[in-house]
């Protein structure tokens, strides 16, 4: 099997500037007065746009979360742990008009670099059911799952329309379904270009989060059905207060679960904590290993080769990460996608799913305080490897 990883260096100030005066020049002198919008939750049906002014919604509460779950509030730069122009960064990309602009030219850039997409994906098939990534802007990757009987189908994070628009008609199925991980436009942008092209396509997500498009909220462990498809939602916030992934039950067509993790889990990484705490990653982090060593994992992007780098970093005496960084490497040289990965390999060499490994806390220096419990100095072990992957700079 295969897998994906990583999760993306932070932006240093002069890019971060850079990129900003780039936006600005490119939208107009009108940009110049977007201004910070609060986070809030998106009511159903709202614009896939997100609003340029402020908004007087609160902050979302804790309500809705899994129990043990805390809100993080990405303003307070105490709980945060990005630099300040990080945190800036994020908050003009994931809550102004100014992100979704951004998102349109990384759609433009991509469209132009790879026109046929970033890596060549590999289908998986198993009786009834097709599963086909589409590589989409730099490094993202979509999903159309197909039910084979009916033809009926369902996408997950549609981030360029085109793309998988272009997927469906290759297939000739009928869109049923979005299913959105998380907010962010490189997973969301394409829900509303989509949704105007097929009338009757849903668009599901968590409440919590500002889903573009959003017209069936769903709560933890809720059940999907299309044709004779059936998804799971799970709540796994930490990336963004309301991630949620899906899991699609291969049981009744003689195949494994395949998890759709989003932003959650890449093959040997996992997500940035933009929207909270060490402790609520790896609490979502357990609910995935809960799913079976045998679950297929289809991350939300490519970033297997970063990933797998930063990890021989860390252990540099395990065999099963040094064969799957050799493979990884000979599988980008070919520009062939890294996914999927299984839950079972995963936890054989991705560091954030064996902060319980005494090699790995060792490595890091990290010993369990007296009357510490394990679960907190897991979480602590958590908080220090994407303390070092958010600082590496790959080379």
């Amino acid at each position: 099997m295969q897998r994906g990883c990583g999760a993306r260096t932070r932006p240093n100030m002069a890019a971060a500037l850079g990129r900003l005066r780039g936006l600005l020049a490119a939208a107009g002198p009108a940009m110049g007065r977007a201004r910070l919008a609060l986070p809030g939750t998106r009511l159903l049906g709202q614009s896939c746009r997100r609003p340029a002014g402020p908004q007087a919604s609160p902050e979302p509460s804790s309500r809705g979360l899994p129990e043990g779950v805390e809100y993080i509030p990405t303003r307070k730069k105490g709980k945060n742990p990005m630099k300040p122009v990080g945190v800036a960064w994020y908050s003009l990309y994931a809550r102004t008009r100014l992100g979704y602009l951004f998102y349109q030219r990384q759609v433009k850039k991509a469209r132009e670099r790879y026109p046929h997409g970033h890596s060549v994906p590999q289908p998986c098939r198993f009786p009834g059911v097709k599963i086909l990534p589409i590589p989409v802007l730099s490094n993202n990757y979509s999903y159309l799952v197909i039910d084979t009987g009916s033809g009926q189908a369902a996408v997950i994070d549609p981030s360029d329309p085109l793309a998988v628009q272009a997927a469906i008609e290759d297939e000739g199925v009928m869109l049923e379904a979005i299913f959105c991980t998380h907010k962010h436009w490189d997973h969301s942008g394409g829900n509303a270009a989509l949704r105007q092209q097929h009338g009757s396509c849903k668009v599901y997500g968590s409440a919590l989060d500002a889903i573009p498009e959003l017209t069936n909220p769903l709560a933890d462990k809720e059940k999907v059905k299309v044709g004779c498809l059936t998804f799971e939602a799970l709540a796994t916030p930490g990336h963004t207060v309301g991630h949620m992934v899906y899991v699609l039950d291969g049981g009744p067509f003689g195949g494994p679960p395949c998890l759709f993790s989003g932003d959650l889990l890449f093959l040997a990484g996992c997500g940035r904590l933009f929207e909270g705490s060490p402790e609520t990653m790896l609490a979502s982090l357990d609910v995935a290993v809960g799913l079976g060593e045998d679950t297929l994992l289809w991350p939300g992007h490519e970033y297997a080769l970063e990933c797998l780098t930063f990890a021989s970093l860390l252990e540099l005496d395990n065999p099963a990460l040094e064969q799957k960084l050799q493979w990884a490497t000979q599988q980008r040289q070919e520009k062939r996608s890294t996914c999927p990965s299984t839950l079972g390999e995963e936890q054989t060499y991705n560091p954030f799913l064996r902060t319980h490994q005494p090699e790995l806390q060792a490595a890091l220096g990290l010993r369990r305080g007296g009357g510490e419990h394990p679960d907190a100095f897991r979480a602590r072990v958590l908080k220090e490897v994407r303390r070092r992957k958010d600082l590496y700079k790959p080379t």
